[in-house]
């Protein structure tokens, strides 16, 4: 099988911001053919988690996603901020979105949102025994509502495409398959 990595010859930024950072690559293709246009969005990497509580409801925050123009219905989790390790940005926004504190947290998928324009990743995870210590503590332009469901009430919210968030669906489905390992 050849390489199928492209050569990166020059990168140009079109827009730097807080939350997404624009540039347009001019790259060599494996068979020398040049691409002298290619946009990529700089996102920073994400994490979000699929969060059991210890009486066994599934923690779901709804909130306005301005662009898309809808009111979403998501598991919790955000932005990891600068050198923050990934588990510890998890803990951090569940503590901040939820008020619930989680000790058993488990990686289960490392997913890409689009990597054919966007350079981020999210890390997935799956907290269990979540225990509310807390009220919400959101940044200044969040506003969601904590909601709970079980398991059956979430895959029924899946299956009737109740759950529009691509990275959240994807979270909840690698959840739903470690839980069904575990019975």
């Amino acid at each position: 099988m050849s390489d199928l990595t492209w050569k990166t010859c020059h990168s140009e930024y079109i827009h730097k911001g807080p939350w997404a950072t624009l540039r347009t690559d001019k790259c060599e293709m494996p068979d020398g053919r040049l691409v002298d246009e290619y946009y990529v969005l700089e996102y920073p990497n994400w994490v979000n988690a699929v969060a059991i509580t210890e009486d066994n409801k599934v923690l779901m925050v709804r909130q306005y996603r301005h662009a898309a123009g809808i009111v979403s219905l998501e598991i919790p989790g955000g932005v990891i901020d600068g050198d923050e390790k990934p588990e510890a940005a998890m803990l951090r926004e569940l503590l901040e979105e939820t008020g619930y504190q989680f000790d058993d947290i488990e990686l289960i998928a490392t997913v890409y949102a689009n990597p054919s324009t966007a350079n981020n990743h999210t890390y997935c995870y799956l907290a269990k025994g979540g225990k509310k210590v807390q009220e919400q503590n959101l940044d200044e332009h969040e506003e969601l509502v904590v909601e709970e469901y079980t398991i059956t009430e979430v895959k029924q919210l899946l299956a009737d495409n109740k759950i529009a968030q691509a990275l959240h669906c994807t979270g909840l489905f690698y959840a739903l398959m470690k839980l069904s390992e575990i019975k």
